[in-house]
């Protein structure tokens, strides 16, 4: 499907959607339980697949009146009878590589062109450390995957500026192992909010671990040097039951669209404070300045539409915002400058080249550097072109909002995409005012 957006000027009010951080982690740690209901789930493809992957394992999972009903395996994994399709879902690999590690038994992991594309290696190299048979059947470090177990659990030393949910799947599947599983960091922590979320989550099922040598700061994770997770532990939620939260990555592109192309306002509810590094979109438009309100207590964020000024963004933590500030600051005066980047380029596409040739395509001046992206708004004029989605839901997702402030139209090419993880994203650009042709 390819979507043509023209300038349009937006108001009213939105609900987030779920998140699909928090979504795919209680989904799986539901199926390391022996059972509970997760509430207001991301309901897009990429939380199926870790479904799918759980009912893979032996678990089942059924939809019941918005809910998620699933049946756990106790800690216990069955050994697949097929090879698990994690389709898009870079999470779902991640996650689930600990948890064939658990089983009695041989796992295949595989996913579409894109996903057989990224890196996996280090978790591999992992769960070698912990006696498990982990192999990439190309010998390139990327699926289809070969996962042999169980492990017992151990120590494991991995780098931690490739991706953090080598961290969290280690920390999830140590839980249930006998030993527990101690990890070291070769290198700094990147994304370390996300690994917050994984331990606010393990909590929430009961489950303890904890950071190592960390700066004891807002973000529990920063700076650590290791994490620990003991064995021989229960996930079981209170009540057995768990609540998704709103979406922060989501949020930043209804933000984006507030105070680009909302002169009457924008009202986003659904967005409470919670463990997700992307929260920090609330402070970064602030600063460039936009008109942003913030009512913590009630998850309700207002923005209206506002002359923007460019600033400088370290992504190392919130690698997921790139994509959004890229186009804030293609709508700005002055430069942005958008730094600690380099790990972006790991994501469903290299994000960091992809927003760089796409925004080019539509008038904007970018220079692209290995580890930072230069947005000089101040010398970028928009205007509608056709442009790449690159099968990339926030790549496409970040230039329709680019669409709305461009001159004429804009035609994003695979739009399809947003299904991943903000099904309907066109609709609600749509309600909100703005005009898009979908074909």
């Amino acid at each position: 499907m390819d979507a043509t957006i023209s300038r349009s000027a937006l108001r009213g009010t939105v609900r987030a959607p779920p998140s699909k951080s928090y979504t795919h982690r209680a989904i799986l740690a539901a199926g390391y339980s022996t059972g509970a209901t997760v509430y207001d789930p991301l309901d897009s493809a990429d939380p199926h697949a870790t479904a799918r992957a759980v009912e893979a394992f032996g678990g089942d999972v059924s939809e019941v009146d918005g809910s998620l009903e699933i049946e756990g395996f106790a800690g216990v994994p069955d050994v697949p009878d097929n090879v698990v399709d994690c389709g898009n879902s870079g999470t779902t690999m991640r996650l689930v590589t600990g948890s064939a590690a658990l089983a009695d038994g041989i796992t295949v992991l595989t996913g579409d062109d894109s996903l057989r594309s990224r890196p996996q290696g280090p978790l591999l190299d992992a769960l070698s450390q912990l006696g498990g048979r982990a192999e990439s059947t190309r010998g390139n470090g990327q699926a289809p995957l070969v996962i042999g177990g169980p492990i017992s659990g151990g120590t494991v030393s991995i780098p931690g500026d490739v991706s953090s949910q080598y961290i969290t799947a280690l920390l999830m599947a140590g839980a249930v192992t006998e030993e527990g599983i101690e990890i070291d960091l070769e290198t700094e922590l990147k994304s370390a909010p996300y690994v917050d979320i994984t331990l606010e989550v393990l909590a929430e099922f009961g489950v303890e671990a904890e950071p190592l040598g960390a700066g004891g700061g807002d973000v529990r994770s920063a700076g650590a040097s290791g994490f620990r997770v003991p064995g021989n532990q229960s996930y079981e939620p209170e009540g057995g039951e768990y609540r998704v939260p709103g979406d922060f990555s989501s949020i930043s592109y209804l933000l984006a669209a507030g105070v680009l192309a909302a002169e009457d306002g924008l009202t986003v509810r659904g967005a409470k404070p919670s463990a997700q590094g992307d929260t920090a979109i609330v402070g970064i438009v602030e600063r460039m300045g936009g008109a942003v309100e913030w009512n913590r207590e009630e998850g309700i964020l207002e923005a209206s539409k506002s002359d923007l000024s460019g600033v400088e963004v370290d992504v190392g933590d919130t690698p997921d915002l790139l994509p959004t500030i890229a186009t804030l600051g293609a709508a700005a005066e002055g430069e942005t400058r958008i730094t600690n980047c380099e790990h972006v380029r790991y994501k469903e596409t290299d994000r960091v080249s992809a927003m760089a040739d796409e925004l080019e395509k539509l008038g904007a001046r970018v220079t692209e550097r290995e580890d930072e992206l230069v947005v000089h708004g101040g010398e970028s004029a928009l205007s509608g072109a056709t442009v790449e989605g690159y099968d990339d839901h926030r790549v496409i997702m970040a230039l329709s909002v680019a669409g709305l402030v461009a001159k004429g139209e804009t035609t994003i090419r695979g739009a399809e995409h947003v299904d991943v993880s903000f099904p309907d994203f066109f609709d609600v650009l749509y309600d909100l005012g703005a005009t898009i042709q979908r074909q």
